[in-house]
C-alpha cells in the first residue's frame, strides 16, 4: 500500500457498518448509493482486502473489516472532537446531539426539559428519537440512550439514570363498578392492560410476572401510552412509574405496597462522549432526574398506606 486511506472512505466505510445495507448509508452520508459502493470498492482495493461480505440482505463486516472498525471509530472521534474545539465547542455547547428515550418518558419528561435546555443553549439542537423500543447505539442510531439494558459488550460510558417503582393504577369507574382490593391477593380477581409479551423491548418489560398468579391480560398494547390511555377509560389494572401517569384523576394509585423495581440506565459511546455536546445532555438528564425523585418513586421513596378501593355501596 503506498498511500494511506482517505478519511472520507473511512467515513463511508463506518456508516455501511452501521446502516448494513447501501441504502442505508446513502441516506446517512446524503449520497447516492452507488457512490458509497465505489467508495467501499477503493477502499478495499486500496487495503487489499474484503471488508464486507454481500448479499441480498446487505452487507456485513469481514473479519478484516471488523478489525479495521476501532480503527476508524478512533479517527472519527478524533475528526469530531476537532471539529468541536476549532469551532469554539470549547467556549459553547453547539452541534446537533441525537437522543434515543422510550416514548412515554420522553412525552412526560424529557421533551419539556429539552426545551427549557434548548431556550438556553441557542447553538445546541437536538433529534430526540422517541421510540418503542431502545436506541440502537452499536450502529449509532443516536449519540446516546436511556434504556432497561445498557450494552454490555462495546467502548461504552454507561450511568444509572434512575431506579423507578411501577405501582398498579386503575381509573374511578373501574373501581367503582368491580370487586375489591384489600390486599395483594385480590389482584388475582381482575383485569390487566399490559404488554404485547412476544414483543418485548426488554425482558425488565415483563413486570407483571411479579405479581405471583397469572394474569388476566385482557388488552396489551406495544407501547405503554396506549396501555395507559386503555386502564384510563376503564380497561383494567395498570402497572406504571408515576412519571408515567397523568395528574388529572383519570388513573389513581391501587395497593401501593405492591410494586416492580427497576432502572432506566444512560449510555453513549466512549468517543461521542468525549463531545461537548453530548456530556451536555448527558448531565441535564442526570441533574434532573436525581433531583425530581418523585418522578420514579411515591414520596419520600416508602410505600403509601394501602387503599381500600372497590365498588360503591
Amino acid at each position: 500500500m503506498n498511500t494511506l486511506p482517505e478519511w472520507t472512505d473511512l467515513r463511508f466505510f463506518l456508516e455501511l457498518a452501521r446502516a448494513g445495507t447501501l441504502s442505508g448509508a446513502s441516506r446517512r452520508l446524503e449520497v447516492e448509493h452507488t457512490t458509497v459502493a465505489r467508495r467501499i470498492d477503493r477502499l478495499e482495493i486500496q487495503l487489499g482486502t474484503t471488508l464486507f461480505d454481500r448479499s441480498r440482505e446487505g452487507y456485513e463486516l469481514t473479519d478484516m473489516g471488523l478489525a479495521l472498525l476501532p480503527h476508524a471509530e478512533a479517527m472519527e472521534s478524533a475528526a469530531l472532537a476537532a471539529t468541536e474545539q476549532m469551532s469554539g465547542g470549547e467556549v459553547s455547547v453547539h452541534g446537533v446531539v441525537r437522543l434515543g428515550v422510550p416514548e412515554l418518558f420522553a412525552v412526560r419528561v424529557v421533551a419539556p426539559l429539552l426545551v427549557a435546555m434548548l431556550q438556553s443553549n441557542p447553538e445546541l439542537s437536538v433529534d430526540l428519537l422517541v421510540l418503542p423500543r431502545f436506541a440502537n447505539l452499536a450502529n449509532r442510531e443516536a449519540d446516546l440512550g436511556v434504556m432497561l439494558d445498557p450494552p454490555s459488550t462495546g467502548r461504552y460510558m454507561i450511568t444509572k439514570l434512575a431506579t423507578f417503582r411501577l405501582y398498579v393504577w386503575a381509573s374511578p369507574a373501574y373501581l367503582a363498578t368491580h370487586a375489591p382490593i384489600f390486599a395483594h391477593a385480590d389482584l388475582a380477581q381482575h383485569d390487566f392492560v399490559d404488554y404485547v409479551q412476544d414483543r418485548l423491548a426488554s425482558r425488565e418489560l415483563s413486570y407483571l410476572d411479579e405479581l405471583g398468579f397469572t394474569p388476566r391480560r385482557r388488552l396489551c398494547c406495544t407501547g405503554m401510552p396506549a396501555q395507559i390511555e386503555a386502564a384510563s377509560l376503564g380497561m383494567g389494572l395498570v402497572m406504571a412509574p408515576p412519571y408515567a401517569v397523568p395528574d388529572d384523576g383519570r388513573l389513581v394509585p391501587v395497593l401501593d405496597q405492591f410494586f416492580a423495581e427497576r432502572s432506566f440506565w444512560l449510555a453513549a459511546p466512549t468517543d461521542l462522549y468525549r463531545l461537548q455536546r453530548v456530556r451536555a445532555v448527558w448531565n441535564m438528564l442526570r441533574e434532573y432526574a436525581d433531583g425530581k425523585p418523585a418522578l420514579f418513586v411515591h414520596a419520600d421513596g416508602e410505600p403509601a398506606k394501602p387503599r381500600q378501593v372497590g365498588p360503591r355501596r
